[in-house]
């Protein structure tokens, strides 16, 4: 490897912390470490460090947490580190030029998309909301703009139809470490060369909303797939059981999260009994609107006339539970609505 470097890690969130791991397993001084400050958590309201925070105490590393780095004071601070980089993994700050001007390298940071596609805060959800068959990470030096700075290096991974943004999450990580290591060699040797983004294909990956999570059935079936798997395990898709149906006191609904889906054709759904229940809901006189439940697999109707296959869904206060065992305690036939 190069010889080791002085540097700052800037991360907070537990996709950060594999990079920050690999970076010092691979012999760099990690100089301090920024992150987000405490903040109150759970029910008790305690609060709670980010996992970089925790993870440099326990690694015997100087921790800031300053709520902004725009004062002269913060700038001069971070300046007085004298580092040869900087290395940044959705860290949560804006960082300004002094700042970015600061370290001998500059400052690095990785991003968990190909740039410029899915620019901003929530990348991983939203290649698969957008179903994108191929994502990776990519190593930037930054500038002002948001994610528009140079790629110094790029890995690639397959989006899978079996793919949440959990799984994807981790896989990402673990690569992001890997090339976060390689990229920082190749910067301070001079053998990668930052590479423009292109300018053409920008999108921006914006921040997950309340707005974002209830699904809408008359989508088609592939994009209510996407969008549970998207959103799963957090924050979570979900949609409304109706009140007579679920017993809920106060008439709105049960609200169920989906966290784990799969496409299925009616005809080609392996779980489907052998009277289709559309035909005995067509026979009925009922109509099948987007939201039906066809069968006790809970395949749902969409809106182009396929289903999705809810695999793992959750109630309130309760856990997770795989669609068997969520059955086993709240009957929903075939025929009901999910809204």
């Amino acid at each position: 490897m190069t010889n080791p470097l002085r540097i700052a890690f800037m991360g907070s969130p537990d996709f950060a912390v594999p990079v920050v791991t690999a970076l010092q397993a691979a012999g760099h001084e990690v100089a301090c470490v920024y992150s987000q400050p405490p903040r109150p958590s759970g029910r008790g309201k305690k609060l709670r460090q980010t996992p970089v925070h925790a993870w440099a105490e326990t690694a015997g590393i100087e921790v800031r947490t300053p709520r902004s780095l725009k004062s002269a004071e913060a700038q001069a601070a971070f300046g007085a580190l004298q580092l040869d980089a900087a290395v940044v993994v959705a860290y949560g700050l804006i960082l300004p030029q002094a700042v970015l001007d600061a370290p001998r390298l500059g400052c690095m940071n990785m991003h968990a998309s190909l740039l410029p596609r899915w620019r901003g805060a929530a990348p991983i959800h939203r290649a698969i909301m957008a179903g994108d068959k191929v994502t990776g990470v990519q190593a930037m030096m930054m500038e002002a703009g948001l994610d528009t700075g140079p790629v110094l290096a790029s890995a690639q991974t397959e989006i899978t139809p079996e793919d949440t943004t959990g799984s994807l999450h981790d896989r990402l990580a673990g690569m992001a470490a890997e090339l976060a290591v390689t990229a920082l060699a190749g910067l301070a040797d001079g053998s990668l060369t930052p590479q423009a983004q292109a300018e053409a294909g920008i999108t921006y990956a914006h921040k997950i909303i309340a707005d974002d999570q209830r699904v809408n059935w008359t989508r088609p079936a592939a994009e209510v797939d996407a969008h549970i798997r998207g959103l799963s395990p957090f924050p979570g898709a979900w949609c409304l059981l109706d009140a007579d149906m679920s017993g809920d006191s106060d008439g709105t609904g049960l609200r169920i999260k989906l966290l784990k889906s799969r496409r299925s054709p009616p005809e080609e759904d392996p779980k489907r009994p052998r009277s289709a229940p559309e035909t005995g809901l067509k026979q009925a006189g009922t109509e099948i609107i987007p939201g039906t439940v066809m069968d006790d697999a809970l395949s749902i109707m969409c809106g182009d006339g396929e289903t999705v296959q809810l695999l793992s869904l959750q109630k309130p206060g309760s856990k997770a539970m795989a669609a068997d065992d969520f059955l086993r305690g709240l009957a929903i036939p075939a025929g009901s609505v999910l809204r």
